[in-house]
């Protein structure tokens, strides 16, 4: 069963659906692309051939037959160019939701049909400029929108990335490479230093510290000896483990946060945009005006082709061209504006709606807090020696381990510019630390369980908060000090709070850390509540019980124990530095890790469904004043809306729309 794939780490895992998502959504952004240039260029001639646009324009301009050139170009720009929104319609119909696309459709529809009825002999005026411009405009609105939302998830995909492509197995006394779909309960693995870990299993020979932060949000790497479990996906510190495999595949950890992020996406695509909202209305009253202006006038006593004339005017000038692009040109351009500050929008409807936002979930580790280990204090408690020479010792010793606690400690050394010394005749205390010999000392850096073996007396001031962990120097036998390592606080996360609860926002933290840890932060920064010790599955049950209490919940994270939540929560917030799947199951991704910046995002929200608002208002209020006109509501005074007039208010509404989604730039800077 030798398998080498030599050269090419690709997963042998049959990727998810996900990727075909992402190819189908750029697919369509190229259908759309291609129609609308297609559907342009042919409308061109329409607009030339079409009597309407000779009268306004004052020429004439005709040829034997050219109604039916008009008719033949008109209709391979409504089968063609309108088709997307006659699918859409059906969809829409289907799913009894009419929005945008009903809306599109019955304009375009009822234009061509009556047009095509007037070029074979039915007395009236031809529509078809209006409906090949309608179908240009949509399609430019629909492709500019679409452009402007990232490519749906490709959550999945980047979860099976997560896990390694192969794995070493152990066969008696040699090792070989397997697929990891060729791995079966019961299999001994080996898991070298820095390796992922591909599956669920248990240690049995070796030790290491695992990181899981990914996985369960601890902060700190894990300690996993004989018979500890090992989740697939983790990452394996300094030292290689034997492990037998317990669950592959369907069974893993890895696979039912899938299967929960799965879910809680399909359950949530389900909502309607607010242009749909908006054209629902719309296709209600232009059809309901449209029949009630056919009757009226057949009840008037006019002839029934100026009554079918007048309802085709009202049911094609209800179609607004700015409502196409009403919504789009604000999405783009608050896309845009939102990337180059830091802020990735991926879902629209979230991002809409964040302005309702009324509690906040954070995952401590990495969003609230840096994420890794820092001194957060460093005390003598001898005359001779100085906080300096304490920092120089313990860097010294811990200059050669990987542990995060020597990582924090180096890197302290590093910021203070310490030249940190050799050290000779190193070795670990097992369990308790390390010791060699520094500057012709003889140091140890142990930890607190060290000193009571060794009855050391440990001075009161050495524990702080519970949320530090401690190591203490001793030289030469006598205790010089210790050192306090926390995972710190984010000085901005103080003010973010603060900011939040001035809007009225309540902020909670959900953290996979223990209760001392979580109630320490939670004290320290003023929050609402906690909740310790919170594994995946319950921090969505967080969020749903949140949302029972009619809480509009947004929840930030960035490990894949928060994907889940991140999926059911109203407004689905990753932070930068996590991982990639976090950041796929969320409607919003921030690049830096700042909790600032999500009340930029609340705010930017508001300002951005505030411009969206406005330009619904400009794009239907010019229906509210043409669709009476256009039904003759001042026939007798001798007015009636014009197809001409009309298509001159719609440019102006259009014009009026993308200037003021312009304005949006200026709020944000």
């Amino acid at each position: 069963m030798e398998h080498n794939h030599a050269g090419h780490g690709k997963h042998k895992v049959n990727p998810p659906h996900g990727h075909a998502h992402h190819d189908h959504h750029r697919m369509m952004i190229q259908d759309f692309k291609k129609r609308f240039w297609i559907s342009l260029v042919l409308s061109i001639p329409v607009l030339i051939l079409s009597p309407m646009i000779q009268n306004l324009l004052g020429f004439s301009w005709s040829f034997p037959n050219h109604r039916l050139v008009l008719f033949a170009l008109s209709s391979f720009i409504y089968f063609f160019g309108g088709w997307p929104f006659l699918k859409g319609l059906i969809n829409e119909l289907r799913n009894a939701q009419p929005g945008m696309m009903t809306l599109i459709a019955v304009a375009i529809t009822v234009a061509y049909g009556y047009s095509a009825a007037v070029v074979f002999g039915l007395e009236g005026k031809m529509f078809f400029w209006e409906l090949v411009t309608l179908i240009d405009i949509m399609l430019v609105g629909h492709w500019i929108e679409m452009k402007s939302v990232l490519g749906a998830s490709k959550a999945l995909e980047l979860l099976v990335s997560m896990m390694p492509s192969e794995a070493h197995k152990v066969h008696g006394d040699h090792i070989m490479d397997v697929a990891l779909d060729t791995l079966r309960k019961g299999d001994i693995i080996l898991i070298k230093p820095g390796e992922k870990v591909p599956a669920d299993g248990i240690v049995i020979e070796g030790e290491s510290y695992l990181n899981e932060s990914m996985l369960t949000g601890e902060s700190k790497p894990v300690k996993k000896g004989l018979d500890s479990q090992v989740i697939g996906g983790s990452i394996n510190g300094n030292w290689a483990l034997k492990v037998e495999v317990q669950h592959t595949g369907e069974e893993s950890y890895l696979n039912k946060v899938i299967v929960l992020v799965k879910e809680a996406q399909e359950s949530k695509s389900k909502t309607q945009h607010l242009a749909d909202k908006a054209a629902k209305w719309l296709t209600y009253i232009a059809l309901g005006v449209g029949l009630g202006t056919l009757v009226v006038w057949l009840l008037l006593g006019f002839e029934f082709v100026y009554a079918l004339e007048r309802m085709v005017t009202v049911m094609v000038i209800s179609c607004p061209h700015a409502l196409g692009l009403a919504i789009p040109l604000v999405v783009a351009i608050s896309t845009a504006v939102s990337a180059q500050n830091g802020l990735l929008i991926r879902n629209r409807t979230a991002f809409e709606n964040s302005r309702k936002i009324s509690a906040m979930v954070f995952d401590k580790t990495g969003t609230l807090t840096k994420g890794d280990f820092g001194v957060t204090r460093c005390e003598s408690i001898s005359n001779n020696y100085d906080q300096e020479d304490l920092l120089r010792f313990a860097s010294a010793l811990e200059q050669n381990s990987e542990h995060p606690i020597a990582e924090g400690i180096i890197r302290r050394a590093k910021q203070k510019k310490i030249r940190i010394p050799e050290v000779n005749n190193f070795r670990a205390i097992t369990g308790k630390g390390v010791e060699g010999v520094v500057e012709s000392h003889v140091v140890k850096v142990v930890s607190p369980g060290y000193l009571r073996d060794e009855n050391i007396q440990v001075p009161e001031s050495a524990f702080g908060s519970a949320a530090e962990t401690v190591v203490f120097v001793i030289m030469d036998g006598e205790l010089i000090g210790y050192l306090a390592l926390a995972d710190e606080i984010r000085k901005e996360s103080h003010d973010a709070i603060q900011q939040f609860r001035n809007n009225g926002i309540r902020v909670m933290m959900a953290t996979g850390d223990n209760e001392v840890v979580a109630k320490t932060v939670s004290e320290e920064l003023g929050l609402d509540g906690y909740y310790a010790e919170v594994l995946p599955h319950q921090k969505v049950e967080i969020v749903k019980e949140l949302q029972s209490r009619e809480e509009f919940v947004a929840m930030t994270g960035d490990g894949v124990n928060d994907a889940p939540a991140l999926a059911q929560a109203d407004v689905g917030i990753a932070v930068g530095s996590g991982t990639d799947i976090a950041a796929e199951t969320a409607d919003i991704i921030l690049v830096n890790s700042n909790p600032k910046d999500i009340l930029n995002l609340i705010l930017f929200g508001k300002a951005t469904y505030n411009k969206m608002i406005q330009n619904l208002i400009w794009a239907t209020a010019y229906n509210i004043v043409a669709i009476p006109l256009a039904a003759g509501v001042l026939y007798d005074a001798g007015f009636v809306l014009g197809p001409a007039v009309g298509a001159v208010f719609m440019s102006l509404s259009t014009i009026i729309v993308a200037i003021n989604a312009q304005l949006l730039k200026k709020q944000i800077k």
